[in-house]
């Protein structure tokens, strides 16, 4: 009766309360946007060398050395990766999951990263979850990780998709069902005859949009289609099957028939704000951008290039493709379809995240972008006016040489080589011997709290449902060379939605942030809670969070709790001053909070396990971690 997770949990179980499962983490990644933080916090905990099997630190995102503050924060993961025994993964050697997937990934091994779509490994068998940077640097010192017992709901697949119907409409079908809090707290696990027409990279687009539905992660069975990819690697050997037993308990099922499902799309500005191609079609299309960590594998690319081969873009359309790997990269151009690509008009970027994160490539005042990315987010492409639209590959090119939103009726075979390109030029072996170089940009952490010093707090901003990460802290191109720098960061917190609250809160004791459903969704950064903690922010009261953002919270000290009755949230007006009673006790024995003042009285409530009660009474997990409260 066991699933696919219970027999990876039972592989590798260290130890299990009621509330939380600690597991072995075998492999860490890091990339630079998240990596600085995990590294400065890594160097808190003295460590000698990294106690997982493999971790590997990416520089993937801020590859565009228009300031000195990119280069230095590279170098200094540089040098950490080095010091602490760490692979490093050069900019240019192509986007963490893809490169990850294709060289390290494994069948049956749990995989913990600072990236929210870290899942797409579970496309290949693996347990791949994300974090925050703390939980993945005290992984990479101890070789744990621990995960509160989620839900498990299997997807089963029937049917064979038809003709120009990608993955990536497969997992649009499924956030159109699910919606992007439909996946919270569920570990989702994918069977059914349906998946036999998916390879791995097929699989990794629905492990790594699992992320979009909440989900705490996704995965497929390790298989013959699992075998024969990592024979193409030349990894065979790293091979193990993994299988769901026939009579798995799962607490939620959804089944999907492929053959029913057409070319998808989600609009702007959510990704399961979706509907059929068909019924925005003829929609003029000013850029398209095709790439990602969602659809860059040889496979999507080389649909791409059969589509493009001897035909020439719109003349009004901007098209850029952007490959996942130097390795993908190089078959494209070994084979002749990176010729093709560029013969019809495409622009080549280097293997990155670029335009997904907006750094590069925003589209034009107003502007309507096809995008074979994860998340269209408003403002995230770098222009807040434009209508960012996700799309499969086929319908990205398609649309990019009629001019206008089109959808595809078929798609050509492609035939996979019997052994891919495994360069691996772009990684860096470590020698633990090397010196920690820290270049001007890169600030010390803010300071801990206690929370059973808070009597009093003042709202400082209210806010809607499903609030991103990104809306909490933007991610610009802009923005991201100053990751490493939370003071800096905290003149941006929220500026998209209130443009007064950084300064505001510097006139405030103790601030409240008051939240609507879902709070925190998207990114794993934790600088969505690092700077509102700089900025003073100790508790942040909402209907629900998102998973990641909830323990960054609890990580860095500030306590997140939820309303009893969802309804009080009517009754909270900007500014409004609340007496703090009951705090330490909500935390440490599960009793009420009541923010009370002389128009209303709150009650709320904090759930959790006893380890996280404890880092929230300790002042966040670095301190906890210091104290002996891993040991």
């Amino acid at each position: 009766m066991k699933s696919l997770f219970d027999k990876i949990i039972d592989a590798h179980l260290i130890s299990q309360t009621e509330d939380e499962i600690c597991i072995k983490v075998h492999q860490t990644l890091t990339q630079d946007t998240t990596g600085t933080m995990a590294y400065l916090q890594l160097e808190a905990m003295q460590i000698e060398k990294v106690a997982t099997e493999l971790s590997v630190a990416y520089i993937d995102h801020n590859t565009l050395q228009t300031v000195t503050e990119n280069a230095d924060d590279h170098e200094y993961i540089k040098s950490c990766a080095d010091r602490f025994g760490i692979i490093l993964s050069k900019a240019g050697g192509g986007i963490c999951h893809q490169v990850h997937l294709e060289r390290f990934a494994k069948p049956t091994k749990v995989l913990l990263g600072s990236d929210s779509h870290t899942p797409t490994a579970g496309g290949i068998g693996m347990l791949a979850i994300g974090a925050g940077g703390l939980d993945v640097a005290t992984a990479m010192a101890t070789g744990k990780y621990f995960i509160r017992n989620p839900k498990k709901m299997k997807i089963q697949l029937d049917g064979i998709p038809s003709p120009g119907v990608t993955a990536k409409d497969i997992i649009l079908v499924i956030l159109q069902k699910l919606t992007v809090k439909g996946g919270v707290g569920y570990i989702i696990e994918y069977g059914g005859e349906g998946i036999r027409s998916l390879d791995v990279p097929d699989r990794a687009v629905l492990t790594n949009m699992g992320a979009e539905l909440g989900a705490t992660t996704s995965i497929f069975p390790s298989d013959s289609i699992t075998h024969a990819f990592l024979k193409r690697q030349n990894r065979e050997s790293d091979f193990t099957p993994l299988y769901a037993e026939p009579d798995a308990v799962y607490d939620d099922t959804l089944i999907v028939n492929l053959s029913e499902i057409i070319p998808m799309v989600a609009k702007p500005h959510a990704p399961d704000n979706v509907t059929s191609v068909s019924e925005i079609e003829g929609l003029k299309v000013n850029q398209v951008a095709i790439g990602s960590c969602t659809n860059a594998s040889f496979s999507d690319l080389m649909q791409v290039a059969a589509l493009l081969k001897g035909k020439q873009i719109a003349s009004h359309v901007s098209l850029s493709i952007t490959p996942g790997s130097s390795n993908v990269y190089t078959m494209l151009a070994e084979n002749g379809a990176l010729s093709d690509m560029i013969k019809a008009g495409a622009r080549i970027l280097e293997p990155s995240c670029g335009p997904c994160i907006g750094m590069g490539q925003s589209p034009i005042s107003e502007g309507v972008s096809l995008r074979t990315f994860n998340r269209n987010f408003k403002g995230r492409c770098g222009t807040p006016s434009a209508g960012v639209y996700l799309v499969s590959p086929l319908t990205a090119a398609l649309s990019a040489i009629t001019g206008q939103v089109t959808a595809p009726k078929t798609a050509q075979q492609i035939k996979l080589p019997k052994k891919f390109t495994t360069n691996d030029s772009f990684l860096v072996q470590p020698t633990c011997k090397g010196e920690i170089v820290r270049g001007p940009n890169i600030k010390p952490l803010p300071d801990s709290f206690d929370v059973r010093e808070i009597k009093n707090v003042k709202v400082g901003l209210i806010t809607e449902d499903n609030i991103t990460t990104d809306d909490i802290v933007p991610s610009t191109s802009s923005l991201l060379p100053f990751r490493s720098n939370i003071p800096y960061l905290s003149e941006y917190c929220f500026k998209n939605i209130d443009p007064e609250f950084p300064e505001r809160c510097k006139s405030m004791d103790h601030v409240l942030i008051i939240g609507g459903k879902n709070y925190g969704q998207g990114s794993s950064r934790e600088h969505a809670a690092l700077v509102p903690l700089y900025l003073k922010v100790r508790i942040v009261l909402a209907k629900s969070f998102a998973r990641i953002h909830r323990s960054n919270l609890i990580n860095a000290g500030i306590a997140p709790i939820v309303f009893n009755n969802p309804d009080d949230y009517d009754l909270i007006t900007p500014e409004m001053t609340f007496e703090v009673q009951g705090l330490e006790s909500a935390i440490s024995e599960g009793t009420n909070v009541f923010l009370t003042n002389d128009k209303c009285k709150i009650a709320a409530h904090f759930t959790g396990s006893e380890r996280e009660r404890q880092i929230l009474l300790n002042r966040g997990y670095l301190n906890y971690i210091k104290i002996g409260g891993l040991s």
